[in-house]
């Protein structure tokens, strides 16, 4: 009888203890599932956000920017900054020479120009053209002339410029593709002065790099078709937007985070050094954590 109770007793512990092992196999599992689901909902949540706040820094349908184009491109081609079969070229190799392209390039009534995650790095090659080749005195006895460097020919935004017919240099602020009065002068060295890229620590009215060099032409296309100083503000940020993707989606959450949407954020005071310099934009990025995207606007 003691015999028979004692392997009723094993047997008996070997079912509990099996059945408390199920319980807790089920109840862990669960317990994944549950913290699964709301990770997964955390993810979802977060993706929607960030996809509603690229919306808005970057909308997918573009920004028509306040200026008409007209036939800048053709005169570019014509100067010879732009060598029309090298700039072709590059797009037709890409497969990228698309009707729009080839109209901003050649045409003679272009209408504004629109910037969009595609086209962001062509209107910066065109800018940056336009910035390279427009007299301006910015160029001539700005900071791109400190005989501390050398020369203007040693920048990125000069040397760095091999689309040209003969030497960038032989087309350094050269042409008169538009005239800026006095006041339209003064308003584009105001601006210039206060707009800052992420690759550098320089200001606009610097223009070593072709960034710099793009939004240059940029503001004086504005001036000269006498774009108000906010707009050329708001425009200016639109634009280097499109250019860094992934600095101002950064500046952007960081904005966000402080409880102001992009659409009321401070044109000028974004473009500053504090948010848009390098240095400026390491010490916001320091601060949070965003998804990395895809750059758009480099050029060339």
């Amino acid at each position: 009888m003691n015999k028979f109770l004692k392997e009723y007793s094993l047997q008996m512990s070997i079912v509990v203890t099996a059945l408390v092992f199920a319980g807790a196999w089920i109840y862990t599992a669960g317990l994944k599932d549950r913290m699964q689901q709301k990770a997964n909902v955390a993810v979802n949540q977060d993706e929607a956000l960030m996809s509603g706040l690229e919306e808005s820094v970057l909308p997918s349908e573009g920004v028509i920017l306040p200026v008409v184009w007209g036939d800048l491109g053709k005169k570019l081609a014509d100067t010879g900054i732009i060598d029309e079969t090298k700039f072709k070229a590059i797009y037709e190799q890409r497969g990228t020479f698309t009707d729009e392209y080839k109209n901003l390039l050649l045409g003679e009534n272009n209408g504004k120009l629109k910037i969009t995650k595609e086209n962001s790095g062509y209107l910066l090659n065109m800018l940056w053209a336009l910035g390279l080749a427009n007299k301006n005195s910015i160029l001539e006895t700005g900071e791109m002339m400190n005989p501390i460097y050398g020369g203007a020919q040693n920048f990125a935004s000069t040397g760095g410029w091999n689309l040209a017919r003969g030497n960038a240099m032989d087309h350094y602020s050269m042409y008169k593709l538009f005239i800026l009065t006095p006041e339209q002068q003064a308003l584009v060295e105001k601006i210039s002065m206060g707009i800052y890229r992420p690759c550098c620590g320089n200001s606009t009215h610097f223009p070593d790099c072709n960034h710099g060099m793009a939004m240059l032409g940029l503001l004086e296309l504005m001036a000269s078709q006498n774009v108000s100083e906010q707009d050329m503000w708001k425009t200016a940020l639109v634009v280097n937007s499109y250019w860094f993707p992934d600095t101002y989606m950064t500046i952007a959450t960081y904005m966000q985070n402080k409880g102001i949407e992009w659409k009321d954020v401070s044109a000028q005071e974004i473009l500053g050094a504090d948010y848009s310099s390098a240095r400026g934009y390491q010490n916001i990025a320091s601060q949070i954590v965003v998804p990395k995207r895809q750059q758009n606007g480099c050029g060339i």
